[in-house]
């Protein structure tokens, strides 16, 4: 970490809000208590920086993608990272393809071939992509432009409503926590039973696009918050793929156990594993990489 690096942070900091201020705001406090410490910057993009071109560029005017180096980098790739390495250990060996979730306040999905990303679903910014807590995900550019030209919406408000008001939050009007929104909808409010259903519809469509693009796929892992500790979401996902072969274990999907576990039954074709998110463990690795540590 040298001045450079901070200061390309803080200016990507309008394409991650939520996170690079922080981040930033971090590594000041870390330089100002140990001055002579080194500092190792870890970026969650980094595992999909090598995406095919096609998983990469969007279809927009060919001038504007050079122009401004517009193109999908993907999030959660710490993330997804340790779920490839801890998918090896509990299978015993590397699935060749893999469908990662990353689910919890931010969601993602990552399609894994060979250990190498090829496909995830947020892009430019961590606001694209599946339903979130706060983030609505993906919606028709078309809605956008016309609450900005015909509603009179300012970019800010666009902002902080596509960022921080849409997603479970916006939809149940409730919480942007799943526990919450889950609980609500079983004693039967119904905009937070329509906010459950949306948020596993649209998972549900993007989990089967991941796994188009892979042509299949040998292991599905459920990671973050939500995936690691939500039996009925897992479930529901789990349940739309059947026809693929894919079978779950009901007893041990809806078991207590904090372990990483293989959640499928004996006979599944697909193997659907619980993952806990750790982030820092993919830190750790590349800090000791960097450094040269053994």
């Amino acid at each position: 970490m040298d001045a450079g690096v901070r200061e390309e942070i803080t200016r990507l900091a309008e394409l991650a809000p939520l996170h690079n201020p922080a981040a930033v705001a971090g590594i000041d406090a870390a330089q100002a208590r140990f001055p002579g410490v080194p500092q190792v910057a870890a970026f969650d993009t980094a595992f999909h920086a090598g995406m095919p071109q096609v998983a990469a560029t969007y279809p927009i005017p060919w001038e504007w993608t050079t122009r401004w180096d517009l193109r999908r980098f993907g999030f959660h790739g710490l993330s997804v990272e340790y779920s490839v390495r801890r998918a090896r250990e509990l299978l015993g060996r590397a699935p060749p393809r893999l469908v990662v979730c990353h689910l919890g306040a931010g969601c993602s999905l990552t399609a894994v071939a060979d250990g190498r990303s090829i496909s995830t679903s947020m892009g430019f910014t961590p606001l694209e992509g599946v339903m979130m807590a706060r983030r609505s995900g993906s919606i028709d550019p078309g809605l956008l432009l016309f609450l900005l030209s015909r509603r009179g919406m300012d970019p800010a408000a666009l902002d902080r409503g596509l960022n921080e008001q849409s997603g479970l939050l916006g939809v149940s009007g409730i919480s942007a926590d799943m526990r919450q929104v889950l609980a609500a909808a079983e004693a039967g409010q119904e905009r937070a039973v329509l906010a459950r259903d949306l948020f596993v519809h649209r998972l549900i469509a993007c989990v089967g696009a991941m796994v188009a693009t892979l042509r299949g796929v040998d292991a599905l892992v459920f990671t973050g918050g939500i995936g690691e500790h939500s039996a009925s979401i897992r479930g529901a996902v789990c349940e739309a793929f059947g026809y693929i072969g894919l079978r779950l274990d009901p007893s041990s999907n809806g078991g207590s156990s904090p372990a990483d576990r293989d959640i499928a039954l004996q006979a599944s074709a697909v193997r659907i594993l619980v993952i806990a998110a750790r982030e820092d463990l993919s830190i750790l690795r590349q800090v000791k990489r960097v450094l040269r540590w053994s």
